[in-house]
């Protein structure tokens, strides 16, 4: 019997749900899921460009481990790419050091306790609503 996995750490959701490929009705696009911690991996080594042993650490996880999520993050990203899907980033099995929101108006993230705090924006103040 397998190991169950250690839920990875996140720092904060993704500011999209997705991408896809300019030039396509959404309607004709297949689609491929990429995971939370793979974005997370992703985000870490190349965006904040941080060691893999160092994104490791942060995400609580094993050098190893992060390199195959990184790699498998990579052939996803790459076969979207290639193929004209759309990315739809969803799932996994993680965790946030913080609780997130989502403002249902202005789509901001929030971070906080509670489910009552305004969301401000630039234009108005939005009441956040969805928990992410």
């Amino acid at each position: 019997m397998a190991r169950p996995e250690k839920n990875r750490k996140i720092s904060q959701p993704p500011i999209m749900k997705g991408f896809k490929p300019y030039g396509i009705p959404r309607c004709k696009v297949a689609s491929v899921q990429l995971t939370l911690e793979e974005y997370e991996s992703i985000r870490l080594v190349n965006y904040e460009m941080l060691q893999q042993k160092e994104a490791a650490v942060l995400m609580n996880i094993s050098r190893p481990t992060l390199t195959r999520i990184y790699n498998k993050a990579l052939k996803t990203i790459t076969k979207a790419f290639v193929e004209g899907k759309s990315i739809e980033i969803e799932g996994g099995n993680y965790e946030f050091d913080k609780e997130w929101y989502r403002c249902k108006n202005c789509h901001n993230l929030v971070e906080g306790e509670n489910n009552d705090v305004v969301c401000k924006t630039k234009e108005n103040f939005c009441k956040r609503e969805q928990k992410i």
